[in-house]
């Protein structure tokens, strides 16, 4: 069973998205900032991160700086979330070292598709 730390401040994204991934038969870990995201990330060592890009504390582009920095880290897949609608928002998820992005609303189909490609191995 892969383990995924999703990272995200809305409870009702939390909600709909973690029931969905345990339906999958993921185990799921969440964090609620980008410093949780991070600490929980070292303690728990996840497979996948699925990361908010707008959180309170650390912003998901710094917090995943920070993991791809991280030595024990940095190779663990960042697929970055946003309901953003900035043009730039993918160029910067990438350039901050996520592997993937995805909009919100979740188009979950499409990101269990990226998940399962991120996590050949």
């Amino acid at each position: 069973m892969h383990k995924i730390l999703y990272v995200e401040d809305n409870e009702d994204n939390i909600y709909m998205l973690r029931q969905r991934l345990q339906r999958e038969g993921f185990e799921v870990s969440i964090a609620r900032n980008g410093a949780e995201g991070i600490a929980t990330a070292r303690t728990e060592r996840p497979d996948l991160i699925i990361m908010d890009l707008v959180l309170p504390e650390i912003d998901g582009w710094e917090a995943t700086r920070q993991l791809k920095a991280d030595p024990e880290l940095g190779a663990t897949p960042v697929i970055a979330l946003s309901a953003s609608v900035m043009s730039g928002d993918p160029d910067r998820a990438f350039k901050a070292g996520c592997d993937a992005f995805e909009f919100k609303p979740v188009d979950f189909p499409q990101l269990l598709g990226k998940i399962a490609k991120l996590l050949e191995p």
